[in-house]
């Protein structure tokens, strides 16, 4: 087996920062950090309630479960 050494140059490739919020509370954050301006970060919603998450304006959004209707105040659903 043959070991391939990498410039730094090619392997560098800088910090990336990613904000995810779950759930209602963190849906708001994000909303709230894109509303003030916040630049440089990648913005990721997940949420078990679809609705929500095509209301939001997050680069990439998560449906959590399968029916997109929400956990309906059971945390179980959420898991």
């Amino acid at each position: 087996m043959s070991i391939e050494m990498i410039e730094i140059e090619e392997f560098n490739q800088g910090t990336q920062i990613k904000v995810i919020g779950v759930g209602g509370g963190g849906g708001n954050a994000v909303g709230h950090m894109i509303d003030c301006g916040v630049q440089g970060v990648e913005f990721i919603c997940a949420n078990t309630d679809a609705q929500a998450l095509s209301r939001g304006s997050a680069h990439k959004t998560i449906q959590l479960g399968s029916s997109g209707l929400g956990a309906g105040s059971k945390p179980d659903k959420g898991r």
